[in-house]
């Protein structure tokens, strides 16, 4: 693959992009007849999460570079095939260029959304908390072992509230986002405790406090997740119909089940368990657009 492409890790922009789009059409239900007004809009609002999750892929390579010497000698930095210089000017301009699709959707969407209203409002305000949060992880707490963790999290979680703002109704989201959140701090942990031999310059919790705490944290969070899980039935079963109810607890049943495995052996496997807690959150993401069918 290009080592330009390789740097933005296109598969985690990919699951950005269809986070915010199954945020919007789970906050709105999926209405054949609204559908061709709804679904260019949160398009457009996914190309734009899309770039903020590329862009801090590639701020994180350029400010990784020692680190990437050990843990992942294969980046295209630590191979010699980008300069360092060019690297960071590619960062800054994802980051500034995601704010392009927003100024198109005040001005050109398709839904009625004054750019200034509280509604046009809404995804401007979570898009800088999101890219504020970004260049704070990057900047200063990835360092910091579980806030930096915790940032990331939030930042998932936000991808939903994201695609929500698009549409409205961004409350009937927001177990998804926390689920998204959790989930994702599992696998923060458990990638810092598969990157602890390299992390010299950071106190994650591998490194402070050891794998055993650090293991009883992802197993914590991805508990806390699962247990979260089937409120989202109760939150929509006014409106949910039993097909979309099916799709919704088979798919995230078994998200969950993927999730224990993943945190099951903690720290025999870890590239294998943080593989699987992916591979889980993929699940989780087409139950949650199974509850969109309402």
């Amino acid at each position: 693959m290009n080592p330009w492409l390789r740097l933005l890790r296109p598969g985690n922009g990919a699951i950005s992009f269809v986070g915010t789009v199954v945020g919007g059409l789970t906050a709105s239900g999926i209405d054949l007849g609204r559908l061709s007004t709804e679904l260019p809009d949160l398009v457009l609002a996914g190309i734009t999460t899309f770039a903020v999750a590329s862009g801090g892929n590639v701020l994180n390579d350029y400010l990784d570079q020692e680190g990437d010497r050990t843990n992942h000698p294969d980046r295209p930095l630590p191979r010699g095939e980008v300069s360092p210089g060019a690297v960071q000017s590619y960062a800054a301009s994802l980051l500034l260029l995601s704010a392009v699709p927003i100024l198109l959707l005040g001005l050109f969407g398709q839904l009625p959304r004054p750019l200034l209203s509280l509604n046009g409002g809404l995804p401007w305000v979570v898009w800088a908390l999101a890219v504020g949060l970004l260049l704070s992880y990057e900047l200063r707490w990835k360092a910091r072992g579980l806030v930096g963790n915790l940032t990331v999290a939030a930042l998932t979680g936000a991808v939903f509230l994201f695609g929500a703002t698009i549409v409205g109704n961004v409350a009937l989201v927001l177990p998804l986002g926390a689920m998204a959140a959790l989930a994702t701090l599992s696998r923060e942990v458990i990638k810092d405790m598969e990157d602890a031999e390299g992390d010299v310059d950071r106190r994650t919790l591998a490194r402070t406090h050891g794998m055993g705490v650090a293991a009883l944290v992802a197993r914590l969070a991805v508990a806390c997740a699962i247990a979260l899980s089937p409120y989202p039935l109760v939150l929509w079963r006014p409106a949910l119909p039993l097909p979309a109810a099916i799709i919704y607890l088979a798919f995230v049943a078994a998200a969950d089940l993927v999730f224990l495995v993943s945190v099951s052996t903690l720290p025999k496997q870890l590239h294998r368990e943080q593989s699987l807690s992916k591979l889980a959150m993929v699940l989780a993401l087409v139950g949650f657009l199974g509850a969109a069918l309402r």
